[in-house]
């Protein structure tokens, strides 16, 4: 319940952020105009974004009789979902991720490496954790923020250009425009990607609480994400882009030691302390 609040204020927080861009503007039609447009970007994002990452990955149909197939059946039922697609991926990379706009139409994926990486208790936690994010539409609410966050990057990148050209909105080039200009261009898309990365981590925050809830021993998803770790450090990702770094259960491009701020998940460390503290009923 704290990480749904602390997803709810920081939607509102970066709501804030843009209606203070847009007073900054100082006219609605730019900004409108840089809505609409990303607003269509992420809306065929939202909607063909499952169909492209998994090419990007070069994702194939797990076999119906796999036993990764069956766990994914096994979990979903548990966990009170409709069936996803189920995919492999060709990688050593241990990984896995969900994508899809809704229940009805999601997928997991897995990696060969998570799969010979894991037990099957611990492979189940992860699969749980990845039909969290499908339950708990994830991917949705990480399409909201990036469209709210694209649309001050775009009015940031319009104010840069204003200020190469003499100033915004036609004002007077004075002290204050160009402090305002600084502002907007500079800080602020900073601040939106900060508290859209912080969204992202809130989320897997619930979808590990999530995951031990369905699968009522969280021991072993803070196992896997122990080896997972340990995994991505002696074979990262060598394909795709680290763009899509967020779908995964652990970033497959890079180890722990990134700035948190700037990191799309968690501390591994973070996620196994809670994890091994809560008491399943």
């Amino acid at each position: 319940m704290i990480n749904q609040i602390k997803t709810v204020m920081l939607l509102g927080l970066l709501t804030a952020l843009l209606l203070w861009v847009g007073q900054l503007v100082g006219g609605a039609s730019g900004l409108t105009a840089a809505f609409v447009i990303v607003l269509l970007m992420n809306f065929i994002m939202y909607w063909f974004s499952d169909k492209i990452v998994l090419a990007m990955y070069r994702a194939k149909p797990a076999h119906k009789n796999s036993e990764l197939y069956a766990l994914v059946k096994e979990t979903s039922k548990e966990a009170g979902l409709p069936m996803p697609k189920v995919y492999m991926i060709p990688s050593n990379n241990p990984n896995a991720f969900a994508t899809g706009r809704n229940p009805k139409n999601s997928a997991v994926a897995c990696t060969d490496g998570i799969l010979n990486l894991l037990s099957k208790e611990e492979l189940k936690g992860v699969i749980a954790h990845e039909l969290s994010h499908i339950k708990n539409r994830d991917t949705l609410i990480t399409t909201i923020a990036a469209t709210i966050a694209g649309v001050i990057a775009y009015v940031a990148a319009m104010a840069r250009w204003a200020a190469i050209f003499g100033g915004f909105g036609g004002r007077d080039r004075d002290d204050n425009n160009i402090i305002s200009l600084l502002v907007l261009a500079v800080l602020t898309p900073l601040i939106a990607t900060i508290i859209q990365l912080a969204i992202s981590r809130q989320r897997e925050y619930i979808a590990d609480a999530t995951a031990a809830k369905i699968t009522k021993k969280p021991v072993h998803l803070a196992d896997a994400l122990i080896k997972i770790e340990q995994g991505i450090k002696l074979h990262p990702m060598a394909m795709g882009s680290e763009a899509t770094s967020s779908l995964f259960i652990a970033n497959p491009f890079r180890g722990a030691g990134l700035l948190n701020l700037f990191s799309t998940h968690p501390p591994i460390k973070e996620r196994v302390a809670r994890l091994k503290a809560m008491k399943i009923q």
